[in-house]
């Protein structure tokens, strides 16, 4: 042993070693500074990329749709545009309660229906007497949309519009030149009233029979990026954001962010192309899940909620598969979000709370088959993965074929949902992957899915295991990894079902995701889980 004239000098040099070793075994299981002097500097994005407020939805996850005009009153869904304006008399509205409900169940944004098929409008518009200013409430005085966009200010929660292209009240509707002219002037009283708009809402809904019309989408798109540069805007084809192609709030098991904007037409799209999007894609325009909690979107008496368990399978159907949910929530004829509603959104949000609270991932010893830079690099080193966040991530070596990340635990943990995200601001990549187990000494296939994008979550029977493998098959480029969850649903009918040991045989969905397992149950067979 090594003896020092100096006591101070011996505590000196045992501190450093100490202190070394330290580091060494943080090191193996999360990234510290990287050792050399100079940062490798992240490989090259892959085209096309986010722009900054696509970035910004994107990170949102999750939306609240508001229908709320006339049709709340009359137990309509298409309003005619004959209503009488005396009819919108909501003698309790209060927009801070859809706020405060839309911030407690996890919903950063809210978007209002500020004129719906109708013609209604629910601000005092200069351009049409059919408008609040012309119904009883508030005594003619009332404006819907800057009471919402006051109290979605005061709480931190973004605002978004809908300004229905379809008027079914304004006589010049169908004369293109005049109403172009009048819907552009709507949108500017919409857009330089009311503070920062974070999405404009457009579709091209229309009924059978009405009269034909032609919309200068271009100038509407132009206008508004001019008027509001933070905003997105949504519809069948962009150009920020586009439908997923259904009102059901469930997006393809495949679904890229990537699409041709040149291969699609408002109100005229093919679903599925709207659906999956487009490998080949030259645009980046991510698709947004619309759906009711009621089985209308206008708040009808007669209708009841859906359960929280079928918001939770819808979640998994548009959030987990690199969509954003707008789920619609009617506010019910008094103005305010009906009782019913609420519980079953705090029963959503407790249900989410709950799964994803703990990533069991973050337990884990991981290693890649490689990492971008030198050996000590911890820059992208695969414990960037349990990181939450998008902007730190694994990247592999360049010019590699294999891309793997291994989890080691040192007790087996089980779970049965898992949850991949890559840095989509560096462009979506990953287009195939695999999560396997050991068991008995031998990789058994868990789950498999394709695109991954801003979020994908994938369910299927509970597995128990010590070390687990996570593979990606195919890429568009070398593929990031910026976060990695294990996690376990006690809710979804599937989670009783025993662990996943048995051999390879048959195949079952789940969400959208491929279990290649055969479960031997009490001595029976079970295929179709």
């Amino acid at each position: 042993m090594l003896k020092f004239k100096d006591p101070s000098c011996q505590f000196t040099i045992l501190t450093l070693v100490l202190l070394h070793s330290l580091s060494s075994q943080c090191l193996s299981r999360s990234c510290s500074s990287s050792s050399s002097s100079h940062l490798r500097p992240p490989p090259i994005p892959i085209l096309p990329l986010p722009s900054s407020p696509q970035l910004k939805w994107q990170l949102t996850n999750m939306a609240l749709f508001l229908h709320f005009g006339p049709n709340t009153f009359t137990d309509s869904e298409w309003g005619s545009g004959r209503a009488d304006p005396s009819v919108f008399q909501p003698d309790m509205f209060d927009p801070s309660q859809w706020v405060r409900v839309a911030k407690e169940a996890g919903f950063s944004r809210v978007i209002l229906t500020a004129k719906h098929h109708d013609g209604f409008c629910l601000w005092p518009s200069e351009y049409t007497n059919y408008s609040v200013r012309s119904s009883p409430w508030r005594k003619g005085g009332g404006d819907v949309v800057l009471e919402l966009a006051e109290a979605a200010k005061e709480a931190g929660v973004d605002l978004g519009l809908y300004l229905s292209p379809w008027d079914r009240h304004e006589p010049f509707y169908g004369k293109t030149l005049e109403y172009n002219e009048f819907y552009m002037g709507q949108m500017t009283e919409l857009l330089t009233r009311y503070g920062v708009i974070k999405e404009v809402w457009l579709d091209g809904a229309k009924g059978e029979g009405e009269k034909d019309m032609e919309y200068f989408f271009d100038d509407w798109f132009a206008l508004i990026h001019q008027l509001q540069p933070e905003a997105v805007i949504f519809s069948d084809a962009g150009p920020d954001t586009r439908w997923v192609g259904d009102e059901a709030g469930v997006a393809s098991s495949t679904c890229w962010s990537l699409f041709n904007i040149s291969a699609a037409k408002i109100g005229a799209t093919d679903p599925l192309y709207s659906s999956r999007g487009d490998p080949y894609g030259h645009d980046w325009v991510p698709a947004e899940c619309d759906v009711s909690i009621r089985p209308g979107w206008f708040w009808h008496s007669s209708e009841l909620p859906k359960s929280a368990l079928t918001l939770l399978d819808i979640y998994y159907k548009s959030v987990g598969r690199n969509c954003l949910l707008l789920l619609n929530i009617p506010p019910n004829s008094s103005g305010l979000i009906s009782s019913e509603d609420i519980q079953v959104l705090q029963e959503f949000a407790h249900i989410r709370s709950s799964i994803f609270s703990h990533n069991l991932a973050k337990d884990a010893v991981i290693k890649a088959s490689s990492t971008r830079g030198s050996i000590n690099s911890t820059q992208f080193c695969p414990a960037r993965v349990i990181e939450e966040g998008i902007y730190t991530y694994w990247a592999p070596k360049e010019n590699t074929s294999k891309w793997v990340l291994y989890l080691d635990f040192k007790q087996s943990v089980s779970f049965n949902v898992l949850q991949v995200q890559e840095p989509i601001h560096m462009g979506q990549r990953v287009a195939q992957f695999h999560l396997y187990s050991m068991n008995d000494g031998k990789w058994e296939e868990v789950v498999n899915g394709t695109t991954v994008g801003y979020q994908r979550i994938l369910q299927f029977p509970k597995v128990e295991s010590l070390k687990l493998r996570f593979v990606v098959d195919k890429s568009r480029a070398e593929p990031l990894i910026s976060y990695l969850g294990l996690y376990v649903d006690p809710f979804s009918i599937f989670s009783s079902l025993p662990d996943m040991r048995s051999n390879i045989s048959s195949k079952s969905f789940f969400n959208g995701s491929q279990v290649l397992h055969q479960v031997i149950y009490n001595e029976s067979q079970v295929s179709n889980l």
